[in-house]
């Protein structure tokens, strides 16, 4: 079992959940990320820390635990930054899907860990079949449709496995804990519509804090 133990943030990277547990689990990801180049490798040696993260409670804030009307992904879902790296290489946030509702067919452009910490998904992963989704025209294939249960996660190696689209299908919101290896929230990244093969540069940003392009307009 890994120690999370007590930790004093470091004040050039952005917390957003006041939790010595969470402090402990990303420093044990940056020491692996330093320590490991293969990304295969790394997403093996994080899986027993990002499983206990999985089964452990009270760290998450209610706050960041609830659907967002306002939210860049649509459908109420909501997309809370639990921290994240000041070089853009890093982030740990909460995906939050109202009962009934799906996220759009997204991709995500980054290596990673994908679990749902509570509620159950349906998920349906594509690959490209043809085209290229810069040009703005990709045609997609199914290659998984899959049930997830709370605590179960897969990890992300794009290309594999990175095109995908949930649905929540239990009574109460279903939340996923995402660790990815870039900004995510801010990054430009595509939605796809697999009935018309039309591919849409979008950003979903977070639901708690704005991107820092939009900070600096806003100043």
């Amino acid at each position: 079992m890994c120690d999370f133990s007590n930790e004093t943030p470091d004040p050039n990277k952005e917390w957003f959940v006041d939790s010595p547990f969470i402090t402990r689990f990303i420093e044990h990801v940056r020491e692996r990320m330093e320590a490991q180049p293969d990304r295969a490798l790394l997403l093996e040696e994080l899986k027993p820390a990002f499983t206990e993260l999985m089964n452990s409670e009270g760290w998450l804030p209610e706050e960041y635990a609830t659907p967002d009307e306002t939210s860049g992904m649509g459908g109420g879902i909501g997309q809370y930054a639990l921290y994240r790296a000041g070089d853009g290489s890093l982030t740990l946030f909460s995906l939050v899907v109202p009962a009934g509702s799906s996220t759009p067919v997204h991709d995500h452009l980054a290596w990673g860990l994908i679990g749902l910490y509570q509620g159950s998904q349906r998920e349906q992963v594509y690959a490209v079949a043809d085209g290229d989704p810069d040009s703005g025209h990709a045609q997609l294939e199914l290659t998984k449709d899959v049930h997830v249960d709370t605590g179960e996660f897969f990890p992300l190696l794009p290309p594999k496995d990175d095109i995908h689209r949930v649905t929540t299908t239990s009574e109460e919101a279903s939340i996923s804990i995402h660790l990815l290896g870039n900004d995510t929230g801010c990054v430009t990244r595509h939605s796809y519509e697999p009935e018309t093969s039309v591919v849409k540069s979008f950003r979903s940003g977070y639901s708690n804090l704005p991107c820092d392009d939009e900070s600096e307009a806003a100043d």
